[in-house]
């Protein structure tokens, strides 16, 4: 079996993910408000295990990362749904990286720290290019694909 063949049988073919259809909007919106809350959620969790832990935390907590994003994607079937979760998960890791007046770190100049921070961050921008059903980010359905003229198809 080659490496395509598995990855296709975990994530899918392009051809299954065009082919799935888009929530309704309105709970698709609510999707994004959640999923931007988890993104902050698993940011904070994510900063402590990774350091708790050692190896094994950063391990955890990047797959902890890769599946909200991933997750965000499927379950909006757009790439906002990816975006939102990275962009909560982001915000609050700006803010953690961030010295206390106390002198206080929650993330230090660690290598486990930075690995956790760069291969989020990686994680993220590989799901939110994804392919999805929309090819836009909110939604909005791709236009359809140009069909090509051959000389006996005018």
């Amino acid at each position: 079996m080659r490496p395509l063949d598995v990855l296709h049988a975990l994530l899918g073919t392009r051809a299954q993910r065009l082919a799935e259809p888009l929530p309704p909007r309105g709970p698709r919106i609510a999707a994004y408000v959640v999923l931007f809350l988890l993104g902050a959620a698993v940011s904070v969790c994510g900063a402590f295990v990774q350091t708790l832990w050692g190896g094994f935390g950063v391990v955890l907590a990047l797959a902890a990362c890769g599946g909200l994003f991933y997750g965000g994607l499927r379950a909006t079937g757009t790439k906002l749904g990816a975006g939102c979760a990275l962009g909560g998960w982001f915000v609050v890791l700006a803010v953690l990286l961030a010295p206390r007046p106390e002198g206080d770190l929650v993330l230090s100049a660690t290598a486990s720290a930075y690995l956790y921070l760069f291969g989020g961050a990686l994680l993220g921008v590989v799901c939110a290019t994804l392919p999805t059903r929309s090819g836009f980010l909110f939604g909005v359905p791709a236009p359809e694909p140009r069909r090509t003229v051959k000389d006996g198809d005018r």
